[in-house]
């Protein structure tokens, strides 16, 4: 089984000013994740807003960034919706593209009662997508919060492309027990851009996040001192991690993101209701404070 190494950026869908997906951006971001030396992309997940996307939508999306990736990313599709109908679309129209993997969130208002609810579930998803590899995506933000190495171990014999977890969650003793399971069959690419250094720690070596769309150097840079031992400079690294969070928390880690893509000359337009829009002044200072933060002149 291939794994995920190093980056893998979960790239913002940009709207444009009347609220559509702005394709020809997507090209832009393709070009920067490929110059910044990101392995792959992780599409329409949380930061992709695919939950705010029409199927329409999100098949237009992954088509173009197959495109846009021109083979040099290794792209993930993510397929989560609420209706299985709408997931089982998205995944089987995923089949037919050049992609390395699909995912899905579990089902966040009816939600898998039990580990076992939840295999049952991804079994069919992953079925309709035979040819590609499977990743659970693991989010506290779907409230399906069951015990994942329980849920590899029980998927194992059911779903024969399972890849792994998107794992998108703190807690370093479920994630050890998932690189441990089924004799550390699956890959775990881990989902917590501000823990990096602690899931390097205890045997990372794949990581999805929002923050490595405008900031992978810096993030190149921690998992190179952290491969050096060099824990001092990886301490003084996560100081410009630290400073760009504060931001994401201050502002809405979406709508932040996407004002961040400024320091790119990205624009990736405004994130789509619920999630409100940040005024011009509010992204002048998020750009402001991302370049204070320091990474940028790495």
């Amino acid at each position: 089984m291939e794994k995920l190494t190093g980056l893998i950026a979960a790239p913002h869908t940009p709207f444009n000013a009347d609220g559509n997906v702005n394709f020809s951006v997507i090209d832009q971001i393709a070009q920067h994740l490929i110059s910044d030396g990101v392995n792959g992309v992780y599409i329409c997940g949380t930061t992709g807003e695919g939950i705010h996307c029409s199927v329409e939508e999100r098949k237009a999306i992954a088509e173009r960034w197959v495109s846009a990736a021109e083979g040099k990313l290794k792209i993930t599709v993510h397929t989560g919706a609420l209706s299985i109908v709408d997931t089982l679309e998205l995944t089987r129209h995923a089949e037919t593209l050049d992609i390395f993997a699909t995912s899905a969130i579990g089902p966040c208002f009816f939600k898998p009662g039990s580990v076992d609810d939840l295999v049952d579930y991804c079994a069919q998803v992953a079925a309709a997508a035979p040819s590609k590899g499977f990743y659970y995506y693991h989010s506290g933000m779907s409230g399906v919060n069951l015990d994942m190495e329980q849920f590899l171990i029980k998927a194992e014999p059911r779903i024969p492309n399972l890849y792994g977890l998107k794992f998108n969650s703190g807690d370093l003793y479920e994630y050890q027990r998932c690189l441990r399971a089924c004799n550390g069959k699956f890959d775990i690419p881990f989902g917590v851009d501000e823990h990096l250094p602690g899931a390097l720690a205890v045997g990372a070596t794949g990581a999805v996040g929002s923050t490595y769309n405008y900031a992978a150097p810096l993030f190149h840079k921690i998992i190179d001192d952290f491969t050096k031992g060099d824990q001092a400079a990886v301490y003084k690294d996560m100081d410009s991690v630290i400073a760009l969070i504060r931001v994401l928390v201050q502002y809405g880690g979406v709508a932040a993101g996407k004002a961040a893509m400024a320091l790119h000359d990205i624009d990736a337009g405004d994130p789509r209701l619920p999630l409100k829009p940040l005024t011009d002044e509010q992204k002048a200072d998020v750009v402001s404070k991302m370049r204070a933060a320091g990474f940028t002149q790495l």
